[in-house]
């Protein structure tokens, strides 16, 4: 995650460094030893700093720190270290140096260098960002390709008017078709909108104008993960089918498209750490379209640009006010921001109405989004009368029966090896949490309902960690048994009742049944981070709020997290909770919004 100010200064004691923790950097001294602690810089960072140190000769403390907070920052999402930012100087402390001095120093050292200079450093300086050298590179990549893919225009096919009016004929979408209209007459297109407001459809029909267009036209779908892309692969197919979908040769052929993820789109070769792809040798592809791009680094969105030719569509579809990447940058909403900024409407379509839900739900999603504190605690609280389709629980033992309930349901289900309901159970309720562990993590609470299943003894046994009615989450692809991170499934009896297999979720109603021993890595999912759940859907959410100084409580993850369901919201914590993370956005440091504002238009 970004790095958050979870306190003014001087408000909580700095956390003790312990000589002997497994992320002490004894041999730091200095100011470096001294910000060595679990809310500041890990040993990783004190480590590269010092190496730096050593073999540029240098030995300027204000030097040291700055690079090993640039190391910090990249570990917690940033692409750079932002000198004059709020969050820098508090981390400093009493120590902390204003930016103009603290450029000075860094431009005095052999270590640094100005942006427009050529030489080669590890760390270069943009007013008062500084870079490691690698993510400098990037990010001036990725603006560079994207100037050069602005700088022409695809030939519009004739006829290509007639084929919109065809394809998106309700005066409701002219949303999704001005989003269409940008894609055809552009290089690069950025369509974000939030859940449910008809992007996959968009896309599905914006294929079908492009391919009756010209059906020789070489078509490629990716997405970050191996889930994200089986779902976009899915949700391609489901546009499709629908009836009001114009027939003809380009509807089976766009159901016929299977996505894949970036890494297999760009060949990764895990042996040389490389992509077989790239500015060398472009891929083969006249239409390439990425979903779930707030997931896409800064490094992966490079390296897609690198491989894409400079003469094929690229259209990048997602909700830039989710989550981002677990690595370095914000990218899709630098694009937005940037492009929108540089005063083209060419590039960045927004759709705005939503087709998948309406009422309390997108209300509170807006006041999150928008940051209104107040708003979202009052929709949360606020009595109405029937069952709420949003609500704020304040007693975490709520989440604790609301999850052993949902768990009891599922492994009735799994004992009687209906994997139809089963299934369905899965998609009814999913528990999401800020954290991996710690008492509001996902790993503790599914402990805590595993322990609570196994005190009944009714009809339960397990084996290993398998056990009839664990719900269970893939962590690692195996494109051989066609399995991706993040497919859900059910542990259910085997039709003698005698053993135990895994179903899976997917468009079969019925999911795959799988050997327990011929699956991947699993976890169990009774609960799965906010991370996690990006881009699926399930009718209820329990969102549980760790206390308000955890840093990753965020605008965005609320956001994401809420999104995920279709029909009622519950979120599990206090009204300051709420309003802590509806009123903490996180803006990752980068430059690529800024570098992207410039552009000629």
């Amino acid at each position: 995650m970004s790095e958050v100010a979870v306190t003014e200064a001087g408000d909580e004691p700095v956390p003790a460094r312990e000589e002997f923790a497994r992320d002490t950097a004894r041999s730091a001294e200095g100011l470096l030893a001294e910000l060595n602690h679990p809310d500041g810089l890990s040993a990783a960072d004190v480590h590269v700093a010092r190496r730096l140190a050593r073999l540029g000769g240098c030995d300027d403390e204000k030097v040291l720190v700055a690079a090993a907070l640039a190391v910090r920052a990249v570990r917690q999402g940033s692409v750079c270290l932002d000198l004059a930012s709020d969050r820098a100087q508090e981390l400093l402390g009493e120590h902390a140096w204003e930016p103009a001095q603290w450029r000075a120093a860094l431009l005095a050292s052999s270590l640094v260098r100005e942006a427009a200079d050529d030489a080669v450093t590890p760390l270069v300086l943009d007013g008062d960002r500084l870079y490691l050298d690698r993510y400098w590179g990037e990010e001036g990549q990725v603006v560079r390709d994207l100037q050069e893919r602005r700088a022409s225009a695809p030939e519009v096919p004739d006829g290509v008017g007639t084929l919109l009016d065809r394809y998106f004929p309700d005066a409701d979408d002219r949303d999704q078709r001005a989003a269409a209209e940008a894609a055809c007459g552009g290089w690069t297109t950025v369509v974000t909108g939030g859940p449910g407001t008809g992007k996959t459809t968009t896309i599905a029909r914006l294929l079908g104008v492009l391919l009756d267009a010209d059906p020789g036209l070489r078509v490629a779908l990716a997405a970050p993960t191996g889930r994200a892309a089986a779902r976009m692969s899915e949700a391609i197919a489901a546009a499709t089918a629908r009836a009001d979908f114009p027939d003809g040769p380009s509807q089976e052929r766009i159901r016929a498209l299977r996505a894949s993820t970036l890494h297999r789109l760009l060949g990764w070769q895990p042996g040389r750490g490389t992509f077989r792809h790239g500015r060398a040798n472009r891929l083969p592809y006249d239409v390439v379209v990425v979903d779930e791009t707030s997931m896409v680094s800064l490094t992966l969105m490079a390296r897609l640009l690198d491989a894409v030719r400079p003469h094929a569509r690229l259209v990048l579809m997602g909700d830039a006010d989710q989550l981002a990447s677990v690595d370095a940058g914000a990218v899709l909403g630098d694009l937005v921001r940037g492009l929108e900024s540089a005063g083209t409407t060419r590039e960045v379509r927004t759709l705005t109405r939503s087709y998948r839900f309406g009422g309390r739900i997108a209300t509170l999603s807006a006041a999150i989004r928008d940051g209104q504190q107040e708003e979202a605690v009052r929709l949360l609280t606020e009595p109405v009368e029937g069952v709420p389709e949003v609500e704020l629980l304040t007693d975490p033992e709520a989440a604790e029966a609301l999850l052993l309930g949902h768990a009891l349901a599922l492994r009735e289900a799994a004992l009687e090896g209906d994997a139809v309901r089963a299934l369905a159970l899965l998609g009814q309720h999913r528990l999401l949490c800020a954290h991996r562990e710690g008492p509001y993590g996902a790993g503790h609470w599914n402990r805590r309902v595993e322990r609570a299943l196994a005190e009944q003894r009714h009809r339960y046994a397990r084996v290993g960690t398998w056990y009839v009615g664990r719900p269970v989450i893939v962590t690692e692809n195996d494109y051989g048994l066609g399995l991706f991170n993040g497919d859900l499934g059910v542990v259910v009896s085997t039709d003698d009742g005698a053993g135990m297999s895994v179903v899976m979720d997917a468009a079969d109603p019925g999911g795959v049944r799988f050997a327990v021993g011929r699956l991947p890595e699993v976890r169990s999912a009774h609960a799965m981070t906010v991370h996690r759940s990006q881009g699926s859907q399930v009718e209820e959410v329990t969102v549980l709020l760790p206390d308000s100084d955890s840093p990753l409580l965020t605008r965005q993850l609320l956001y994401t997290a809420v999104t995920r369901a279709k029909a009622r919201v519950r979120v599990v914590g206090s009204p300051d909770a709420v309003r802590t993370a509806v009123g903490r956005d996180v803006q990752r440091a980068s430059g690529l919004a800024e570098r992207l504002a410039t552009l000629p238009t």
